[in-house]
């Protein structure tokens, strides 16, 4: 994932409102649920996550393999039986 892709996803999914938790995969196999806005911090490319328990977890744009969020407001022509 770009330098630029990473933090500007990670900062849109941090901000949204209201918010919702979402999952971080990273190349290693490790994921993690980002459950608390205000316990991530990103800048150029890098973040940290605060894990409950003050555990940091330092992760950055090109260990990550995928970033499971939910969209707020699907699309008009999604293919979600719930519609």
């Amino acid at each position: 994932m770009s330098r630029e892709t990473f933090t500007e996803t990670m900062i849109a999914l941090r901000e949204r409102k209201p918010f919702q938790p979402f999952t971080v995969a990273l190349l290693n196999g490790y994921r993690f649920e980002v459950d608390f806005p205000g316990a991530l911090s990103v800048r150029d490319g890098a973040a940290v996550y605060i894990k409950a328990g003050g555990v940091p977890l330092i992760f950055d744009h090109e260990g990550v393999n995928q970033i499971e969020a939910e969209l707020l407001h699907p699309s008009p022509n999604s293919d979600d039986p719930k519609e």
